[in-house]
């Protein structure tokens, strides 16, 4: 179970992205932005990690907040595993990303190896 003031940023960072989202007044939009730059504060104090840094990951999201789904692909030839090195931070992963939310996770898996690594995975091999 996450700590009580884990739990009270996030949820701080979830409605001040909701106002932000749908907000028309400068001063309502004032506020989220206040109550975001909290949230921002908050897990930078607890986790030691720069409040810039945490801005980075956790507010440049716009809209509702959702949860992401993340799709990888385990790609195996002659007892070897294809890994693909991520444009993000240069670290090698299976090919994969946000999963579509109208494609199927097969779907999505196909699409992902192809536009990662190059590759046309045939349905039946899934």
């Amino acid at each position: 179970m996450d700590p009580k003031w884990l739990c009270w940023a996030k949820q701080l960072q979830s409605i001040a992205q909701a106002g932000l989202a749908y907000s028309k007044d400068k001063y309502d939009i004032e506020r989220f932005q206040q109550i975001r730059n909290l949230s921002a504060e908050i897990l930078s104090e607890y986790t030691g990690i720069s409040n810039e840094k945490i801005k980075d990951l956790f507010c440049n999201e716009t809209g509702y907040q959702t949860p992401k789904v993340d799709v990888r692909g385990a790609i195996f030839k002659d007892d070897k595993i294809l890994l693909v090195k991520e444009s993000i931070d240069g670290s090698w992963s299976m090919p994969g990303g946000w999963a579509e939310p109208n494609l199927s996770v097969k779907e999505n898996i196909i699409k992902e190896v192809k536009e990662e690594a190059g590759l046309y995975i045939m349905e039946q091999n899934i």
